[in-house]
């Protein structure tokens, strides 16, 4: 009788014990708000949601390195839309410097204009992007990527498109400064270096004595040459327009892909509220049904030992 009772002791202890871990997970769950913390919990369950933390971390590193694109290429569209302005505002200076009524003195002060423009379109050439970086840098550049030296202006960026890759996609994340300000395609296969023009037009704007002949035909380079510069620059521009309308798709794109990952997590993991609830109840009623067999084993032994 006493082995009985004692086999009976040990048994409601075990499943006092096994009731009391159920209510504490039960419990657990309903604070985290996760029907899944640990793999053993569910292996299938965590491996899905593992899959999913992984392809949304690539979606959010994804569209974390397209904000920064999207910054860069919006403020290089709006620079060069300023840039179109200027040169806008060079050309008309040039063309109003070819009336036969003006004097030298009168070019000369026309001169001294074309000298301010170039001075601003060199500042907007060496704008930063507000990240440490400049906008027409290239691939890179340690400092200003336009320099002004004894010879002219001179490039010091790395020449060439930055490209970001984003899965199989890759996107013009930069605006090649050379091809815009220093080294704008011309006839010929020769470049032209849109801030020494603007130089030498205002040189000859301001050297005296020349004929109307000599002022006519370089009026006419210096405006084909600005044109040529427009006609790039808008190209440059109009590019990075089309990489904005790409980046807009695929920022899309990868936004549903990280609500979808977010989605998977959520299913395998995420706790039924409703159920954990009735569940939590369930585990504590049978707790209380163990606790209540135990109480009764415990007399039993009481009675067993006064009796002996």
């Amino acid at each position: 009788m006493r082995l009985t009772t004692a086999s009976r002791y040990e048994a409601g202890i075990g499943e006092l014990q096994r009731r009391q871990q159920a209510l504490g997970e039960a419990q657990q769950r309903l604070v985290s708000g996760k029907r899944v913390e640990r793999a053993s919990d569910d292996p299938v369950a965590a491996a899905r949601a593992e899959r999913a933390s992984a392809s949304l971390a690539i979606s959010t590193a994804s569209l974390r390195a397209l904000d920064a694109s999207r910054t860069h290429l919006t403020l290089s569209e709006s620079t060069l839309g300023q840039s179109a302005e200027l040169l806008q505002q060079a050309r008309d200076l040039v063309v109003n410097a070819g009336n036969g009524a003006y004097t030298d003195a009168e070019r000369a002060t026309l001169g001294d204009s074309l000298r301010g423009l170039r001075e601003q379109l060199l500042n907007l050439a060496n704008r930063g992007d507000g990240n440490g970086s400049y906008l027409f840098g290239g691939q890179g550049s340690a400092g200003e990527p336009f320099v002004e030296g004894a010879g002219g202006v001179s490039y010091r960026g790395t020449p060439g498109d930055t490209q970001l890759a984003v899965g199989e996609a890759r996107l013009t994340s930069a605006v090649d400064g050379d091809r815009t300000w220093t080294a704008v395609p011309d006839r010929g296969g020769a470049t032209i270096n849109v801030f020494d023009a603007l130089a030498a037009m205002a040189d000859a704007l301001q050297t005296p004595g020349r004929s109307s002949a000599t002022i006519a035909a370089s009026n006419t380079e210096a405006l084909r040459v600005i044109d040529r510069v427009l006609v790039q620059q808008g190209r440059e521009r109009s590019a990075a327009g089309e990489a904005l309308n790409r980046l807009e798709g695929i920022e899309s794109r990868l936004g549903q892909q990280q609500l979808d990952a977010q989605q998977v997590q959520s299913d395998a993991t995420d706790l039924d509220m409703v159920a954990a609830i009735s569940d939590f109840q369930n585990q504590q009623t049978g707790y209380n049904a163990a606790l209540q067999a135990y109480a009764q084993v415990q007399r039993l032994s009481l009675f067993d030992y006064l009796k002996g």
